[in-house]
């Protein structure tokens, strides 16, 4: 099925269907490197941190901003980039958001200093948002058969999560053998590669979506300054002038943007769609978890770097098994859950990926490498079983035409869960501000994960429906 707007749009704008299945292959190859591109970048750059320090002379505030630089402007114009999608024509915004991004990567590689580096961050989160929900527009357009359809979609959703687990991985290796400039700089080729495989791409449709400029604004303000608020909190102190004025700036974006909402004829979130409770279940599932896994990676790679002493490549191999047992997870999580019912795969998953984090607590300078690369194992399991089936649950509860804003939804909510994640583990782990990493941080940051998926765990065992697939 084609994405079309009104008949008389479409008449003028859908391609024909043998141009749209001579494309299916490449657009899908397409999709899937801008996906895995931009989740890469995620978890990639966490692996590079102590040496972007020692380069740039940036302190824990500074690396944390540099995470959180690129996953909030992810969260927060995710909300609206479907719409943006949709007006422009998926291919043609997915060509301005891979462009963007490819430029923005560069200004990354070039930065001078840990402010340019999370300037040009901001920009690079934001072309990833674009990049987001055009690219499985493209998938959409490509495939008018179902079957084929799902297929594409799954290939595209299996290549992400080997894309986020192998992020490290990759992370390693090139701060290792090249500098951490190379993270950046391989997605120039990368970004080439798309641009040359969207001219083989049919057109796509138009459809004149309405877009929430206002909604946009507060969104965007509001997780900017609750991160800002937790990160300064945990550096210049709780009660400090610049923590209270990002919480009261997060508190009347919230508000504005609820007002907002309430108001807007078309709103980019349909505030009936977040009461009900497969809907709200679903986000908040998907926010602990990335909040655990999100979390984990960035204390991990502090860890094995800092605490251990260990070389960025070799802290990046300790991912390489976990990056296994997330991908072969997922393939087995959509089998899991149609046999035994999504809801509990949704409650098991959370569960182990709680004891992930409660069995880690042991950790300390002297925890053997085999047992460390043992204990993540329930890491792997965990959110990669849950998350399948997470996804699949919340399209299945609203109607066709919010698909695209539940999935929008979905991904802000866990965008926002690993940006608070890094700001609050961030603050606890440095140890006072600039310097040593601290072991008692982590087990706190550890408790704290471990607790919220136990939370979400029990609500979704409680409020998810007992029936269906």
């Amino acid at each position: 099925m084609t994405i079309t707007g009104t008949p008389a749009v479409a008449a003028r704008t859908t391609p024909p269907v043998d141009a749209c299945a001579s494309s299916g292959g490449t657009a899908l190859v397409a999709a899937l490197l801008g996906f895995t591109v931009i989740t890469v970048d995620v978890s990639a750059v966490n692996i590079a941190l102590p040496d972007i320090r020692a380069s740039l002379h940036g302190g824990m505030t500074g690396l944390q901003w540099v995470v959180d630089a690129y996953t909030l402007m992810f969260a927060g114009l995710m909300l609206s980039a479907g719409a943006l999608s949709d007006r422009a024509g998926a291919r043609r915004a997915y060509a301005w958001g891979t462009g963007l991004f490819t430029l923005a990567s560069l200004a990354c590689a070039l930065a001078p200093g840990i402010g340019a580096l999370i300037g040009a961050r901001v920009v690079q989160g934001g072309a990833a948002a674009i990049l987001m929900p055009a690219s499985l527009a493209l998938i959409r357009q490509a495939y008018d058969d179902a079957r084929r359809r799902a297929r594409a979609i799954a290939l595209w959703t299996v290549g992400g999560s080997v894309a986020m687990a192998a992020g490290p991985v990759l992370g390693g290796v090139l701060t290792e053998t090249v500098g951490w400039r190379a993270v950046f700089f391989l997605n120039l080729p990368v970004g080439a590669a798309i641009l040359t495989l969207l001219l083989r791409v049919a057109p796509s449709p138009r459809r004149p979506a309405p877009l929430d400029v206002p909604g946009q604004i507060t969104a965007v303000l509001t997780l900017a300054g609750l991160t800002f608020a937790v990160i300064e909190g945990g550096h210049a102190g709780w009660t400090s002038a610049p923590a209270l004025t990002s919480a009261a700036l997060a508190v009347v974006g919230a508000i504005a943007f609820y007002v907002t909402e309430r108001r807007h004829r078309a709103p980019m979130v349909p505030l009936p769609m977040l009461r009900r409770r497969t809907v709200s279940v679903s986000l908040a599932v998907g926010f602990a978890i990335n909040v655990a896994f999100y979390g984990l990676v960035f204390m991990l790679g502090l860890y094995l770097q800092q605490g251990r002493g260990m070389s960025a490549l070799t802290a990046g191999l300790v991912f390489v098994p976990l990056a296994a047992i997330i991908t072969a997870t997922n393939l087995v999580s959509p089998r899991m859950a149609e046999r035994f019912g999504r809801r509990p795969v949704i409650v098991i998953g959370q569960l182990v990926l709680a004891l992930a984090m409660f069995v880690l607590l042991p950790l300390d300078d002297g925890t053997p490498m085999w047992l460390v690369i043992l204990l993540l194992v329930p890491t792997g399991l965990g959110g990669a079983f849950a998350i399948p089936a997470v996804t699949a649950m919340l399209m299945d509860s609203v109607p066709g035409q919010r698909v695209g804003t539940a999935s929008g939804l979905l991904n802000a909510f866990r965008q926002t869960g690993g940006a608070l994640a890094v700001a609050l583990f961030g603050t606890l782990v440095a140890d006072g501000g600039e310097g040593v990493f601290s072991l008692a941080g982590m087990r706190v940051s550890l408790v704290v994960a471990g607790g919220l998926l136990c939370g979400t765990a029990a609500l979704a065992g409680w409020l998810l429906p007992r029936a269906g697939r």
